[in-house]
């Protein structure tokens, strides 16, 4: 079987432990966990978790069935890529040599991106969007100094009436 990327989206009680017995899962199935978000929801009695990992159909439905049985575990759906909409945050400091402001700026308008911070030697960039153009952001930035660069990793939301409840 083909192995491919897939997010499964959860509703978990919002209390201490219940990442811990997430993770856990995973870690004692040897199934890799390429990103995590977790928040509140609405409720605030609930978290929701996304996760992207990677696997073939079998290994998506195990990791489904395992999941389900998690007492903390309201909801667990795996999600459909044509019914969600996929976002993720990156911020990225660059250093900001003499004269390089106005072609920095270019950039950041471009992309859509915003400057959270400036100073005299240093340029914080914030972007959201799909991860393929986070990508290609990171790849141009490369051009400059990259002192430090974090990412929320991908969280996804049904379109539509497509809903986790």
């Amino acid at each position: 079987m083909q192995s491919h990327q897939f997010i499964v989206s959860l509703l978990v009680l919002n209390h201490s432990g219940v990442l811990t017995r997430v993770s856990s899962l995973f870690s004692r199935r040897a199934f890799n966990i390429d990103s995590l978000t977790v928040g509140e929801t609405e409720d605030p009695t609930l978290s929701r978790m996304t996760i992207v990992s990677w696997g073939d159909d079998y290994m998506k439905d195990q990791i489904v069935k395992q999941l389900q049985k998690l007492q903390d575990v309201k909801k667990v759906q795996l999600m459909q890529s044509d019914q969600i909409v996929v976002r993720e945050l990156m911020i990225v400091k660059v250093r900001l040599d003499k004269g390089q402001l106005p072609e920095l700026m270019e950039a950041v308008h471009a992309y859509r991106a915003n400057v959270v911070d400036l100073s005299p030697s240093s340029m914080a960039i914030e972007i959201t969007g799909e991860t393929v153009k986070l990508n290609a952001f990171l790849d141009y930035m490369r051009q400059y100094t990259i002192i430090e660069m974090t990412r929320t990793g991908p969280t996804a939301i049904g379109r539509s009436t497509y809903c986790l409840e």
